[in-house]
């Protein structure tokens, strides 16, 4: 049965093996945002040997491109981006210790694999909700990649961001046990 849970950021390895899919999670604290061009150039890094822009233990990404925010506002619309251009480059972020994603769609077998074996978890945010899911932004900054525009890495401050468990860490997928709900075989 799904639950709702409040999670405080950076979160630990008994933080997320205790989630379950379909469990609706409230995240409070700091996640970290990033898109395909911000991904390639942290594995660029890695793979010259060098440090990321940020500690990425117990860390979250978004995959989001936020719009432009308007005045008085930390940012604008923050709506969820497709994971799956994501996948080439989360085993090995998970590798390091980051423990979570947020975005949308399937993510890659390769992907839910790193996720068992490094203990990990996929949240899906609500596509199409980018400006109620930026009320729980409380504040944006960014970290790395000015040159990118709104795929910069931004570290955002949130306060019960709105996601679901779709991959837990034991391998599950909320997309494909929802499916089988009302397959007829």
């Amino acid at each position: 049965m799904a639950k709702n849970i409040k999670l405080k950021t950076p979160l630990s390895d008994e933080d997320v093996e205790k989630l379950k899919i379909g469990d609706k999670v409230f995240l409070t604290g700091i996640i970290y945002t990033g898109r395909d061009a911000a991904h390639k150039r942290m594995i660029d890094l890695l793979d010259a040997g060098k440090n990321l822009p940020m500690d990425i233990r117990g860390q979250i990404i978004y995959y989001v491109g936020p719009a432009p925010a308007k005045p008085g506002q930390p940012i604008g619309s923050a709506g969820p981006t497709t994971s799956y251009r994501m996948d080439a480059y989360a085993p090995q972020l998970m590798a390091l210790g980051m423990k979570g994603m947020i975005g949308k769609g399937n993510r890659a077998p390769k992907v839910v694999e790193a996720m068992k074996k490094y203990k990990a978890v996929y949240f899906g945010a609500t596509g199409g909700a980018g400006a109620l899911i930026a009320k729980s932004i409380k504040k944006a900054e960014i970290v790395a990649y000015e040159d990118l525009g709104p795929e910069a890495i931004m570290k955002l401050e949130v306060e019960d961001f709105p996601v679901v468990v779709i991959n837990d860490t034991k391998g599950n997928d909320l997309y494909v046990e929802g499916a089988k709900k009302y397959r007829k075989d």
